[in-house]
């Protein structure tokens, strides 16, 4: 159970509710369990009329009568106390599940984007849902049973040894056999129990992948194969599984076996023993009954034991992700004002899952209010400036600062507060066109809202639509066009009125007259910001106050539109060859 320590603030936490409902549990047992004690007394009434100790039959009613009602009455309230134990104990551990969730929610968002380049969304998904819901169990019903267990075996040893020690003796005797069973089937169950969580998680990530790609499977006719991919992993999952429950299936007829062994003790040495005169027929009764009683705590011990090694193995699946440090930290607790002037100095990068050099000694200075253009090849590093900025990434080597000081010695939220980022793969929640636009600013009026959709030129086509802004776009925003998604993007960042606004090729979706309208309309809103745009095309970025060519990383060209195609190179032979384009 190391894994599981971890969760012991919790139990902190929610102490009182834990102590009352252990308070709870122990009452509730130890009512319960009077009842073997209150028939004994009504089963030697009976055996001391039928030996003729008791003539009279009125007495023997009249103890029965008595014997009854309190066997009612501890039978009511020790139900009533059940209750309350279950509202303690089971609903405080949906608080913690709760806790939990937004615990590894919370982790998930401070993590850097490094770390959702290593991991898949399935398995993420699986620790956050399935893993949690079997860590869940451990402070629910696995409390509450050990509790009732712990409590039952303590109390009914303890009348047993006082009726007759010498038949609690043997009564025990199977006792030392299932302690050595549990332990030895515990360390299968929870190797088992790993194993079959990573499967579980593989499941997960093929279900997503294959919903997320379904019209790439589609395009491609390549159903048959994702069927038959999905039915492989489940295969392996159902097999180990198996392999698991083939375990657990030996816990309970187990403790039936020895239950079953324990009542032939009683019958046979409390037999002896009543024959002999050292107990009573009531008292072989009580132990057949304390006996019975055990049978579920007993049984339930195997349950338990199984609850706490799979949670035991959730948990380190769980903490393997909370012990990840952020690779990217807020260090400034401060408010610094973000002013928008921005430096690289020698800046070079290299991205560890792959060991490529995305940037490699770049230098360039961009000046408040002014738009800064960056055309490249596929791979030649423009992204990768865009998230320097936004400090998704720290760098290797060099210096980026934002005004006069240093990003890494900047508030990360007040850096991030004052970006208004369009990205090249537009984004938008499964919610309202309304409120994916509202995303940027929160508190934004139907007003602002409608200003933005028109800067982004997007607005004419909501409104044709039948719920207008309160449209909902579906996952991912599957029911709009490329275009339509880029520019609602557009209208989110624009909405934010942002220091620093980036557009990352996010207008390669749209005909070159929408292009032109929206960069007229960017040009208004963007004379006193500080613009970085990124774009394959050079009606894009013609306009901007300076431009950056990349190539593998380095700069190849660097000037104004006027300055670059008026000289050979890369930006020259590009802007022609659109040109020829546009003119055929």
């Amino acid at each position: 159970m190391k894994a599981l320590r971890q969760l012991n603030k919790y139990f902190i936490k929610y102490k009182y509710r834990f102590l009352a409902g252990v308070i709870i549990c122990i009452a509730s047992n130890i009512l319960k369990l009077q009842i073997p004690d209150f028939i004994k007394h009504s089963v030697d009434a009976f055996d001391a009329y039928a030996k003729g100790t008791i003539a009279d039959k009125s007495v023997v009613y009249e103890t029965n009568l008595k014997y009854f009602l309190l066997i009612l009455g501890a039978t009511l309230l020790s139900g009533i106390l059940t209750f309350f134990t279950r509202q303690m104990i089971i609903v405080t551990s949906r608080l913690v599940e709760f806790d939990l969730k937004n615990e590894i929610y919370q982790q998930y968002q401070l993590l850097s984007l490094n770390f959702y380049k290593k991991n898949r969304t399935g398995d993420l998904m699986n620790r956050i849902s399935e893993d949690v819901g079997k860590v869940r169990m451990y402070f629910g019903p696995a409390i509450m049973y050990s509790l009732n267990t712990v409590v039952a075996i303590i109390v009914i040893m303890v009348l047993m040894i006082q009726t007759d020690p010498i038949l609690t003796a043997y009564t025990l005797l199977p006792l030392p056999i299932l302690s050595i069973s549990i332990y030895y089937l515990s360390r299968l169950i929870h190797k088992k129990t790993t194993i079959v969580q990573e499967y579980l998680s593989k499941l997960t990530t093929a279900a997503q992948e294959s919903f997320a790609g379904v019209r790439i499977i589609k395009a491609y006719t390549t159903e048959l194969d994702a069927i038959n991919k999905f039915e492989l992993v489940a295969e392996k999952s159902k097999q180990k599984n198996i392999e698991l429950f083939k375990i657990q299936a030996l816990f309970f007829p187990l403790m039936i076996l020895l239950i079953g062994i324990g009542n032939l003790v009683v019958i046979y040495v409390g037999g002896l023993r009543y024959i002999e005169g050292y107990i009573t027929l009531g008292d072989v009764t009580k132990f057949i009954m304390y006996v019975n009683i055990l049978t579920w705590p007993m049984a339930v011990i195997g349950w338990v034991s199984n609850i706490i090694q799979q949670a035991d193995a959730s948990q380190a699946r769980i903490n393997e992700f909370l012990d990840v440090k952020p690779e990217i930290k807020n260090t400034i607790s401060t408010q610094t004002p973000i002013d928008g002037n921005i430096t690289f100095k020698n800046v070079t990068f290299t991205y560890d899952d792959t060991n490529i050099t995305a940037l490699k000694n770049i230098s360039f200075e961009l000046e408040k209010g002014k738009t800064l253009a960056i055309l490249g090849k596929t791979g030649s590093g423009k992204s990768t400036i865009i998230n320097m900025i936004t400090r998704l990434y720290d760098i290797d080597k060099g210096m980026i600062s934002i005004g006069n000081t240093a990003i890494k010695d900047l508030n990360l939220d007040n850096l991030r507060q004052s970006i208004g980022y369009v990205p090249q793969d537009a984004f938008l929640f499964s919610d309202s066109i309304e409120n994916n636009i509202k995303f940027g600013a929160k508190n934004a009026g139907k007003s602002e809202i409608k200003q933005a959709a028109k800067d982004a030129y997007i607005d004419h086509n909501i409104v044709e639509f039948t719920e207008g802004y309160k449209t909902l776009v579906g996952e991912r925003g599957v029911t709009l066009s490329g275009g339509q998604k880029q520019r609602v993007s557009i209208a989110r960042a624009l909405i934010k009125n942002p220091e620093i606004l980036i557009l990352d090729d996010c207008l390669s979706a749209v005909d070159t007259e929408t292009e032109e309208i929206i960069l007229k309309n960017l040009e208004r809103i963007t004379k006193n910001k500080t613009t970085i745009i990124i774009s394959h095309r050079i009606s894009s970025i013609k306009h901007a106050d300076s431009i950056l060519v990349l190539d593998e990383g380095k700069i190849l060209q660097k000037g104004t539109h006027e300055q670059l195609s008026s000289v050979e190179g890369f930006y020259k032979e590009l802007y022609e060859q659109q040109l020829l384009e546009d003119a055929s």
